[in-house]
């Protein structure tokens, strides 16, 4: 996974959350619903990695529920801006198909579709077997993927408007469809600040269409038992159980 393809949003952690922040995100159900689908597969899961964990919204609540909690971000800026909202948890530098802790866990989970910044599916099975290597047996993989090729809608705008203290932030987003089965998010930002004046920047991030049976043979190559979870008009969810040790 290129670090250049994330976007300039992800060496700008403040305004990532703003943003996220004014949107109403529901991090804390979110994170209940991965845990619930944790528990379902996994066996008696007491320790937690979230990848691709960015300033840590999903972390806050799985520290909650799990007695051990960890959590790894490609992004420097994203890793400081965790590290300072929860101090109690260890977060670690690196990127999903490459990173290596001196540790397995119960649970590895992978929120917001973070998985659509893979390349390909070379990548997705370097991921697959990262996870896998940092998975006690009988734990679980919940995977929140990007759209696959047959449900993701071209041309969708969003907007939202973030004012906290003297800072304004206005994006406007637009999704287009590559070739290379490819979703391009452009998204403009202004952001206006009573000290430095107004800002505009450009953010680009193209996120891969997988099919489902992509990220299937993905996992099940790593050595795991598969279970999609559907969740009506939105993206389902994955769980992928390793069932042995590797």
């Amino acid at each position: 996974m290129s670090r250049e393809s994330l976007g300039q949003i992800y060496t700008r952690a403040e305004i990532y959350e703003a943003v996220y922040r004014a949107r109403r995100k529901d991090y804390r159900a979110e994170a209940a619903e991965a845990e619930s689908i944790a528990r379902e597969f996994g066996t008696d899961p007491k320790s937690l990695l979230d990848v691709a964990c960015g300033n840590g919204p999903h972390l806050r609540y799985f520290r909650q529920s799990f007695g051990d909690v960890e959590g790894v971000d490609v992004s420097e800026d994203m890793v400081r801006l965790a590290r300072h909202n929860l101090p109690d948890v260890p977060v670690h530098q690196g990127d999903m198909a490459g990173f290596r802790l001196e540790r397995t866990f119960d649970v590895i989970t992978c929120m917001f579709s973070s998985v659509g910044y893979l390349r390909d599916t070379d990548e997705l099975d370097a991921t697959a077997e990262s996870f896998v290597r940092h998975l006690n047996p009988g734990g679980v993989v919940v995977l929140e993927p990007w759209y696959f090729p047959d449900t993701f809608v071209p041309g969708q705008i969003m907007s939202t408007l973030a004012t906290e203290g003297g800072r304004t932030i206005s994006r406007i987003s637009h999704a287009t469809r590559e070739e290379g089965d490819i979703a391009r998010v452009l998204a403009h930002y202004l952001v206006a600040d009573s000290a430095s004046g107004v800002e505009h920047f450009i953010d680009s991030h193209d996120l891969k269409l997988f099919t489902r049976a992509e990220y299937e043979s993905a996992f099940e190559r790593a050595g795991c038992t598969v279970h999609y979870r559907e969740r009506g008009t939105k993206v389902g969810m994955f769980a992928a159980t390793l069932g042995h040790a590797r």
